[in-house]
């Protein structure tokens, strides 16, 4: 090797090396900001640290009721990642707050009920059965509908569709927060949410989904996508991949939901 291709190599390696450590020291500095539905929560509170080891940034992750991420997003917050329901995903790709292409199922969910350890398990195995176990029921917890929240607005729905929303709201407890927050200053003997909320509930056992015909799984398929402000565009990018990935899959399904893969 001559001494000018010597000194020309070692000047390319030179630059190579302090690109590598330049990149290193920015992902390490990385901040990726998460807005999410709180039903990820359970999920997402151990799947966090493994993304933040693997991609040497840090994820800050903001909760809250689907409806209100849908109108945070729509109010142009800052966000580098949103998980919200595909149906809302599209539509606020629609409206310019979401990059269309980046959309990408996680999971499906859907409404279920628990009860206190110990109580004996309401029959929810039909329609018919639900409404009366609803009506016995002494006292019942679902999310408050005003906040937004999914389940609530969902469960609301059902109760109309029974006839007995008056009967059931005459003791319900409105939940304005998680499923644990509710329950570690107050109890219901009937407690309706999603599984993945409800396993996460201490002193709680699940009983069961509300049957099919009750339930709406469309609105209940939960996706993740880049804002259209994201200030990481390409990190934002690689958490999503992360979290559509089997190892997130398996924390996804074991929390409660069903994971999916496209």
């Amino acid at each position: 090797m001559t001494k000018k291709w010597f000194v020309a190599f070692i000047l390319a390696a030179t630059g190579f090396l302090y690109s590598f450590f330049a990149f290193n020291v920015r992902a390490t500095a990385l901040e990726i900001r998460l807005l999410s539905a709180e039903v990820m929560k359970p999920a997402l509170a151990e799947l966090s640290g493994e993304f933040e080891r693997v991609s040497g940034g840090k994820l800050t992750i903001n909760y809250d009721s689907a409806g209100k991420v849908r109108t945070r997003v729509q109010n142009d917050e800052a966000a580098d990642v949103v998980i919200i329901q595909r149906p809302a995903a599209e539509l606020l790709a629609e409206q310019g707050k979401l990059r269309r292409e980046s959309i990408v199922t996680l999971a499906k969910s859907g409404v279920a009920v628990a009860v206190p350890l110990g109580r004996p398990k309401p029959d929810i195995s039909s329609v018919d059965a639900l409404k009366r176990s609803l009506l016995a029921a002494k006292s019942i917890a679902y999310p408050n509908p005003g906040r937004g929240a999914a389940s609530g607005l969902h469960f609301r729905s059902v109760i109309e569709v029974l006839g007995i929303a008056d009967q059931v709201n005459a003791k319900a407890k409105l939940m304005n927060g998680t499923v644990p927050e509710f329950v570690a200053v107050d109890s219901a003997e009937i407690v309706i949410s999603q599984p993945m909320e409800l396993l996460a509930t201490p002193g709680h056992e699940l009983v069961g989904w509300l049957p099919d015909e009750l339930q709406d799984f469309k609105n209940f398929t939960w996706a993740a996508a880049v804002a259209a402000n994201a200030k990481q565009p390409e990190a934002a990018k690689a958490l999503i991949q992360f979290l559509s990935s089997p190892t997130a899959a398996k924390v996804i399904k074991k929390k409660g939901m069903q994971p999916v893969t496209e």
